[in-house]
């Protein structure tokens, strides 16, 4: 039965040592991703009709991102529930490049994940 025990406990840790691992992997994918906004040159981040500098969108986005707390486990669920679109409007969140060409924030967040994968491996 203490063999038992104690295999149950090794497993245990090593499993919660994983999840750990994987914690931190996501908020480093999670930082990375606000990062990109946050030091976009000549680019506005778009919210709610209203053009604001990375900085700014960076400050609101991990605002948004403290708000929510325990249901952003994963780069994925950061997209998804805090830097697509406004919580209060619904309306998608833009950026808009010095060349005037504009993409929905969804877009500009998921190409940069895809970097950050590319980079990481």
């Amino acid at each position: 039965m203490k063999k038992i025990l104690v295999a149950a406990f090794v497993i245990l840790a090593l499993f919660s040592g994983t999840l750990t691992a994987q914690d931190n992997i996501e908020k480093k994918k999670i930082e990375y991703l606000i990062s990109s906004v946050e030091n976009l040159k000549s680019a506005k981040f778009i919210r709610n009709g209203s053009e604001y500098a990375g900085k700014q969108a960076a400050e609101h986005l991990r605002m948004k991102l403290q708000k929510v707390g325990s249901h952003v486990q994963t780069a994925d669920d950061f997209i998804k529930l805090c830097a697509s679109q406004s919580y209060m409007t619904g309306k998608p969140y833009m950026i808009k490049f010095s060349d005037g060409k504009t993409i929905r924030a969804e877009e500009f967040f998921r190409n940069k994940l895809k970097e950050y994968s590319s980079t990481v491996k």
